[in-house]
């Protein structure tokens, strides 16, 4: 692969996490479904609660508690590898709904010319879900 596709295809990549960074920040249902495949799951654990679920149930659970809710939300991109249609993107997230922490991995493929996340697996890190 040229590198020139090789960097287009990271920008692609980028842009697709930072679709989902924006929705989950925002709780923003249409950047989340332009970022997902609609077939795509979702696998992980905040505390002793699983939450291995289709994307859909993703979507609403961001739309009814978006992310940046406590107003310090932060989200970097550590890692984005490829070859072909097939691609992997690593994220950090830190005070989600306040003060909780993640590890994101998402698998993604070229659909039909098109960059989707079609699965995510995310590691709890640190912090709590604020109650109330």
């Amino acid at each position: 692969m040229a590198a020139t596709d090789t960097a287009t295809d990271r920008e692609a990549i980028t842009a697709v996490v930072q679709l989902y960074i924006d929705g989950a920040a925002d709780g923003d249902a249409e950047k989340l479904k332009e970022a997902f495949d609609e077939r795509a799951w979702m696998f992980g654990a905040l505390g002793d609660q699983r939450f291995d679920v289709p994307i859909t149930s993703m979507i609403e659970m961001a739309a009814a508690q978006p992310m940046n809710a406590a107003g310090n939300y932060r989200a970097t991109i550590t890692a984005v590898a490829s070859t072909g249609d097939a691609a992997t993107a690593t994220l950090e997230e830190s005070g989600c709904w306040g003060t909780v922490s993640f590890v994101d991995y998402f698998l993604l493929s070229r659909i039909d010319g098109t960059w989707k996340i079609v699965a995510k697996s995310f590691a709890h890190t640190g912090g709590e879900m604020p109650t109330g």
